[in-house]
């Protein structure tokens, strides 16, 4: 199974990746602030429905080519904050996610495949165009970096794999 994000609503993306288990080791990655900043963003996670969340990307500390190119160096940073909306451990993981362009939400589900897990990844209520189509490629470079963690082999870099993926998105996204 190949990682592909799908618009399926003008501001609504669907993920799927298939990731290397079990269960119990993808969720960490999903809740634990150091593990989740390997492939993510740090930040810790009050987890509980109605717990808060904060997200705090530096995407300059994930895999990239070095020395980071300049273009790179004042981007993918920022902290954001939510709350959980579902927790369902080792299942469902959802929260919200404030942006300047307004509150979207994340869903991420995991359902065993064999030794397998399959990831399914919900971003709703993203706005404009533009965010759309870096989300769906951040979301694919990001949960590609968690899968190379999960193997043991040296993750993708996170620019140049961004770079190429959002180009391909980008002609799903009216």
């Amino acid at each position: 199974m190949n990682a592909h994000a799908t618009l399926i609503k003008p501001s609504t993306i669907r993920f799927e990746r298939l990731l290397p288990g079990p269960v119990e080791r993808v969720w960490a990655y999903l809740v634990e602030s150091k593990k989740r900043a390997t492939w993510l963003a740090a930040g810790e996670f009050d987890l509980r429905v109605g717990g808060k969340i904060r997200l705090e990307f530096d995407n300059s500390k994930l895999p990239n080519e070095r020395p980071l190119p300049e273009k790179y160096r004042s981007k993918g940073t920022g902290r954001f904050e939510g709350v959980i909306t579902r927790l369902e451990p080792m299942r469902v993981l959802a929260y919200t996610w404030k942006w300047d362009s307004g509150d979207s939400e994340v869903t991420y589900e995991l359902a065993p495949r064999g030794k397998d897990v399959l990831l399914t990844l919900v971003h709703k209520n993203l706005k404009p165009r533009d965010l759309v189509v870096g989300v769906m490629g951040g979301w694919d470079v990001h949960t590609g970096i968690l899968e190379d963690i999960l193997k043991g082999v040296e993750p993708r870099p996170f620019w140049a794999t961004h770079d190429r993926v959002q180009k391909d998105y980008a002609p799903q996204v009216p």
